[in-house]
């Protein structure tokens, strides 16, 4: 029997005010007859538990029965479960913990902000992964918060898309953040030259990670959200290496937005200009490799037309000549 168990039973009855055996069950994730059990423990301990038999009926503590927190107002209530939201916990396998401490602080509040909180987690809830993907699986994501947290030095084994695609880092983890549904370590890698250098680091691409006994100062100037903030100007100011010039009918710019990202969706938005009398537009759009634009724009197939670049218009059409091939085999 978990004393922790019994006083998150306790901490839900004082924030619920009724609650059947079975509520206790399933929110905290145990059997019926575990949840009877634990409300008679609670009562062997001279807490104030009584059943109210019947329809709706179910078990609550005597009146005044609670601890209260002053000084909290309604807006500050409501906060308490935007940071309580699930996705994140979950990630870190904190689920159980978030849960328990919500139950605390909730049970802890006065009547107003109380009901405020509730209402709140009522209608919210996060679902950090996109549309048309399953959440990544970040196994050492554990291990490295508590590298962060600890301020100790990491070695890891890293897979990354340039070559050689496979490498060892020794890290100085700053800090975790999570974009989207997708986590992102935070560190400092030691260089040849015995200096650090920050960079980002995909925790699902982490093959292999250790902590080592070794610890660390982390600087006390640097900020995590001004870095990430760097960090994504960064990306975009390198993720576009080039323009194309395109013609899109109007289904294709329809479909626009469900497939391409949105700096290219503003960009046609920005520079289409009517070709013909049938509603296609020519538009100059950002591109990142010819493969990769390739890739993309084939989404839309006869829906757009490359004009330039020479070398992406190519691409798309052996590409196209390639298919043709495979699907005329009889």
């Amino acid at each position: 029997m978990s004393a922790g168990r019994l006083l998150s039973v306790l901490l839900l009855l004082q924030s619920r005010g009724r609650v059947s055996a079975r509520g206790i069950a399933e929110e905290l994730g145990v059997s019926v007859r575990t949840a009877y059990r634990d409300l008679a423990r609670l009562q062997a301990t001279g807490v104030p538990v009584y059943a109210e038999p019947g329809r709706g009926g179910g078990y609550q503590l005597l009146d005044g029965y609670r601890t209260r927190l002053t000084g909290m107002n309604e807006g500050e209530a409501r906060a308490l479960f935007f940071a309580g939201l699930p996705g994140p916990a979950a990630d870190l396998g904190l689920a159980a913990e978030m849960t328990a401490a919500r139950l605390k602080l909730l049970a802890a509040l006065p009547t107003g902000p109380r009901e405020e909180a509730a209402r709140s987690a009522a209608v919210f809830h996060v679902d950090a992964p996109g549309w048309y993907r399953e959440p990544e699986q970040a196994p050492y994501l554990p291990l490295l918060v508590d590298a962060v947290l600890t301020q100790r030095v990491v070695e890891v084994r890293y897979r990354r898309w340039r070559a050689p695609q496979e490498v060892r880092r020794r890290l100085r983890p700053y800090g975790l953040v999570v974009k989207s549904g997708v986590w992102y370590l935070v560190a400092a890698s030691e260089s040849r030259a015995a200096t650090y250098r920050v960079a980002t680091y995909r925790v699902t691409q982490v093959l292999d990670a250790s902590v080592s006994a070794e610890r660390f100062d982390r600087p006390r100037d640097f900020d995590l959200g001004t870095y990430w903030t760097s960090y994504l100007d960064d990306f975009q100011t390198r993720r576009f290496t080039g323009t194309a010039t395109i013609r899109l009918s109007p289904h294709g710019r329809r479909r626009l937005p469900d497939n391409l990202p949105p700096e290219v969706v503003r960009a046609v938005d920005a520079t289409a200009t009517p070709v013909g009398a049938d509603g296609w537009v020519e538009a100059v759009v950002p591109t990142e490799s010819t493969a990769h634009a390739c890739g993309e724009w084939l989404r839309l197939g006869v829906d757009v037309e490359i004009v330039a670049p020479t070398e992406l218009r190519q691409a798309m059409a052996d590409t196209v000549g390639v298919l043709a091939r495979a699907y005329g085999r009889t």
